[in-house]
């Protein structure tokens, strides 16, 4: 635990840090390095403790990264193992447990997807996703995969091979789909198959993402051939279609090696001053079955220790029976022989990690090298078309530093209903999703037939930087992105003042923001403009006139990029609140139906009319839902004949 009689970092207290480290013995094992609130900053292994600690205290390691996590570490705890390979073991057990959050080697790098099966489920769902979120330790995510038309094109070739869920929610409340009458879906939805039987059809789906196609082909072969001696030739039909369809998958390998017995992995990098784009080809059975990217920081090591970096992460988030007998590596790493045997006493076989230096594998390593400098050389455009862009954006609005994170803001309404507003976010250049806010319009004045547009984004823009006008009453200094590294945006709540501030509209929007700012005293640290709709015109506080642009610059671009995305999020929230309220809208009739009854029926349900059809001991069944209420909300459904008269006789007497 930290100690409670100091507040000084560890790295600004050399007697304390001296004695700290004197206590550590210089053997193999794990450590810990804690915060100031005792939470673990980052998570390491080495097999000399002492030596390695040492190192981050020298002043030699001079990364961003590394600077900003000493100077919270409060705190080291290490855990001594008998080998280096126990360490690793142990490493990756802890960290996936903690998940610390300066253990980061590799860009959670979103234009590379992930293939997810929520194996955490009853009736596991299989989709592809662009955030690996390891918050079920029981889901697996393959990839992530280079070539997302080539995994879509696979994903949908599977589903018509094996019959598996293809909605996430079900279509019906009491019967399938048309999925289920074709065959393409076991009828899940209605519990037709078991989740034991169901598990298994997964099971061989996730074979095929684990490059073990052959394997599975001779597996349903053999059951084929059983299923045929028993007679059961309609079983057999279905698993020979099955067989024909994994044959097709195939049918398109651009690489084929020689030796059809060959499985092993293939990995090489491409890097410049900034980056270091890695990739890992898979070949199995002599085959390619998966190509593999990844990002990392180039700064973080030389290239052997950054593959090997990638390795290990790579295959601690693998099945053992994912791990090829061979390893091919463009450059030797630094502890090969240790991670081999970390490898071998995984897989429970021997694996070898290679550096070949001639003939068929070093000629499989340089076409992988290739196309990692071409990933390199597609992300060097794409951050060079960024940084163009706002290079050319700071020119136009005078800006001192390249504004680095940029906030668009819009409103969306139909004549003031279910008024909303979204605020998105792009860092350098890239549209930072993790960053997207949106807001419902509180303001009691707007409402079904009275919009205003002008008050709905003043409230919005009082919500956003109330925190920075309370941090400045306080005296505290307000630093924009800009001048603010990643690292700190993540740790503090104050380090994602915009550079930028782009309002949806014209001159009269861009007046309410300023008059709010103005009187929040942040006029002067948020630097805010319009785009007009119409003419994509640039207009500045105080200016009658917009700004000298033409519609292609790169700059105006960029904030158009910025206000479209603004207008689809809002909108896509609009829609939603919409239908949400025209959902509701019958139910709020009913008395004795409140906000959590309804949101209760309606999780159960799925729809009104399923609800309109449900007998009252159904409805009763519903949590929060008793016998009377469910009552209610049947005779106001099935309203009986005496009630229908007497409405009516109260019509005509109107």
């Amino acid at each position: 635990m930290t100690s409670s009689t100091t507040t000084l970092a560890l790295i600004q207290d050399p007697d304390r840090l001296a004695d700290r480290l004197k206590e550590i013995p210089q053997a193999p094992g794990v450590y810990y390095m804690r915060d100031r609130s005792d939470q673990i900053l980052y998570i390491g292994k080495s097999k000399r403790l002492r030596s390695r600690l040492r190192s981050y205290f020298n002043g030699h390691d001079t990364r961003p990264r590394i600077a900003l996590m000493m100077r919270q570490v409060m705190e080291i705890e290490v855990i001594v193992t008998d080998t280096e390979v126990e360490a690793l073991a142990l490493e990756a057990n802890l960290i996936r447990q903690h998940q610390p959050h300066f253990n980061v080697l590799l860009k959670d790098d979103k234009k590379y997807p992930y293939l997810c099966i929520t194996w955490s489920e009853d009736y596991p769902r299989i989709f592809i996703t662009r955030k690996r979120r390891m918050a079920k330790e029981r889901d697996r995510y393959y990839g992530p995969y280079t070539d997302s038309r080539t995994l879509r094109t696979t994903l949908h070739l599977v589903k018509r091979i094996f019959p598996l869920r293809q909605r996430p929610q079900p279509l019906f409340k009491d019967r399938p789909c048309l999925n289920y009458d074709i065959g393409r879906c076991p009828g899940v939805c209605q519990s037709m198959i078991s989740p034991d039987d169901y598990r298994k059809t997964v099971q061989k789906v996730a074979m095929i993402f684990q490059g073990r196609t052959s394997e599975l082909e001779e597996t349903l072969t053999a059951q084929m051939g059983r299923a045929a001696e028993d007679l059961n030739f309609e079983h057999a039909a279905r698993l020979r279609d099955q067989i024909a369809g994994l044959k097709s998958l195939g049918a398109e390998q651009k690489v084929a090696l020689p030796d059809d017995t060959v499985s092993q992995d293939a990995i090489a990098l491409a890097s410049d001053e900034n980056h270091a784009c890695v990739q890992l080809f898979q070949i199995r059975a002599g085959r390619l079955v998966g190509r593999l990217g990844f990002v990392a920081d180039a700064q973080s090591g030389e290239p052997g220790a950054i593959l090997q970096r990638v390795l290990e992460e790579h295959y601690q988030s693998v099945d053992p029976v994912e791990i090829p007998a061979d390893i091919l590596v463009q450059h030797a790493l630094p502890d090969g022989e240790m991670l081999a045997t970390y490898l071998s006493q995984a897989k429970g076989r021997k694996v070898a990690i290679v550096h070949p230096q001639r003939q068929m594998k070093a000629e499989l390593l340089e076409m992988v090298e290739r196309n990692a400098e071409f990933e390199l050389a597609r992300t060097q455009r794409f951050a060079d078309r960024n940084a163009q862009a706002m290079l050319d954006l700071a020119e136009i609005l005078d800006l001192p530093e390249l504004p680095r994170r940029i906030e668009g803001y819009d409103i969306s309404h139909i004549q003031g209903s279910d008024a909303v507003a979204s605020q998105v976010v792009f860092v350098d250049g890239i549209a930072a999703k993790q960053h997207y806010r949106h807001y419902k319009i509180k303001n009691p004045k707007v409402a079904s037939g009275h919009s205003d547009d002008f008050a709905s984004m003043a409230e919005v823009i009082s919500r956003r930087f109330k925190k920075y006008a309370n941090a400045k009453a306080r005296g505290e200094t307000l630093i924009p992105a800009s001048q603010t590294s990643a690292l700190n945006a993540q740790v503090s709540s104050l380090a994602d003042l915009p550079d930028v501030v782009m309002i949806d509209g014209g001159k009269g929007q861009l007046s309410a923001v300023v008059s709010v700012l103005r009187e929040m005293n942040l006029l002067e640290e948020v630097k805010v403009v319009s785009l007009a709709k119409q003419r994509e015109e640039i207009f500045l506080p105080g200016e009658s006139q917009p700004l000298p642009t033409e519609a292609d610059q790169p700059g105006v671009q960029l904030l158009r990029r910025l206000r479209d995305e603004a207008h689809r999020f809002a909108v896509s929230f609009h829609r939603q609140q919409r239908t949400t309220r025209m959902r509701r809208s019958s139910l709020d009739e009913i008395p004795g139906l409140g906000h959590y009854r309804q949101k209760q029926l309606l999780a159960e349900f799925r729809s009104v009319d399923y609800i309109r059809e449900a007998t009252p001991a159904r409805l009763a069944k519903v949590p929060g839902i008793g016998s009377h209420v469910a009552q209610q909300i049947y005779d106001y459904f099935h309203p009986s004949e005496k009630e229908m008269a007497a409405d009516l006789t109260t019509d005509e007497t109107d």
